[in-house]
């Protein structure tokens, strides 16, 4: 008893605490019905969505390895990823990949042993970083110029790209803390000779095409179940402390919350209205909301409009927030689960809070700067 009672109480407390407030604001069956529809429609809606992604991503992925394309990208683009990023050039394709999709299509590329064989190991572990900081940047882009705003987003891609530069060397310089001999440690050792030693000679063109795709798919499988409990638990807590109740009131239904994120951000508006250029308190609601899912971030875009809160540079800072963050409370957890260093997963965390700040950060300057031209 002796041993568990210094951790056991204090985290009874806090869950009880938790729960407590919770169901203070909603009642206990409004919040019960809701964390359960939440959690449901994340499922049905969110996950299944993402495996999809992970399924053609992956075998996207594997296609551009079995016929040299990632080896292609190593000679073009290492002068430009070494330097800013301190990855090899191949890692280009996770970005690019990301921007077309979500952030767990990283993963999937990552888990192939040719294309992780030019990663040392902390270099790996920083791909969750790296490419959840262009995750679902297509989908914002397009989104935002739909808004009627056409310089704004460009803007806040540039500054998503500088907050990923942060993002990711933090992420390599805490792994090297704790683990300096990730430093010269291959990320894949003995699985790549066996792949290497695969003799394709004698396949058809259509059977490695088939074949890779085939393999891809199948490890975007893997990933897509292995996101679920991230996304379902992370997530629906976060909705649930960024949310309101419907015009009905609590009814119970899905994304109702207490509405505790956003109350609290408005105590130190002026703190973000000096970072981010944010001229209403209600406009911190969209890089909390992007903490746990972008997408739902961008659902209160065209409310914002409607009551005239925001501007080309709200637009800019949600883009290069939007981008940078783009849910990664609600997968980094599961990311970094998937390749087996779920102990830095806080580290990784802090590094891409950190980044996500500076993305908005840079995109409001460069956008005052864009303004005064």
């Amino acid at each position: 008893m002796k041993k568990f009672i210094p951790t056991g109480i204090p985290c009874l407390i806090i869950v009880v605490g938790i729960f407590y407030y919770i169901a203070s604001v909603m009642e206990i069956p409004n919040m019960l019905n809701t964390i359960m529809n939440t959690a449901h429609d994340l499922l049905l809606n969110t996950v299944f969505y993402l495996m999809g992604i992970c399924v053609i991503t992956g075998a996207l992925g594997r296609i551009f390895v079995e016929f040299g394309v990632v080896k292609l990208l190593e000679k073009i683009l290492r002068p430009l990823m070494k330097p800013l990023f301190n990855l090899p050039g191949t890692a280009s394709l996770g970005a690019v990949l990301t921007f077309l999709s979500d952030n767990p299509a990283i993963i999937s590329l990552a888990k192939d042993v040719r294309f992780g064989s030019y990663f040392k190991k902390y270099q790996l572990i920083s791909l969750t970083n790296f490419g959840t900081a262009f995750g679902m940047g297509l989908l914002v882009i397009v989104f935002m110029i739909g808004q009627g705003y056409y310089s704004a987003p460009f803007i806040g891609l540039f500054g998503a790209f500088c907050g990923c530069i942060v993002s990711t060397r933090l992420m390599q310089r805490f792994i090297l803390k704790s683990h300096p001999h990730f430093k010269d440690e291959s990320a894949i050792t003995e699985i790549v000779e066996v792949e290497e030693n695969t003799d394709n000679s004698n396949k058809t063109l259509f059977l490695r095409i088939l074949d890779a795709l085939l393999d891809g798919g199948r490890s975007g499988v893997d990933i897509g179940i292995a996101i679920i409990p991230g996304v379902l638990v992370i997530s629906t807590f976060v909705m649930i402390l960024t949310f309101g109740p419907s015009a009905e009131g609590y009814t119970g239904a899905a994304y109702q919350g207490t509405e505790l994120l956003p109350y609290l951000a408005g105590k130190v508006n002026i703190l973000f209205e000096w970072l981010f250029g944010f001229e209403d308190p209600h406009l911190v609601a969209f890089p909390i909301t992007a903490l746990g899912a972008v997408g739902a971030a961008l659902g209160l875009v065209p409310n914002f409009a409607a009551q005239g809160w925001i501007d080309g540079n709200a637009i800019a800072v949600f883009t290069a927030i939007g981008m940078c963050w783009s849910g990664y409370l609600s997968t980094h957890t599961a990311m970094l689960d998937s390749l087996g260093f779920r102990q830095l997963t806080s580290k990784a965390i802090v590094a891409h809070t950190i980044g996500g700040l500076v993305a908005g950060v840079i995109a409001h300057w460069v956008y005052v700067l864009f303004q005064l031209l």
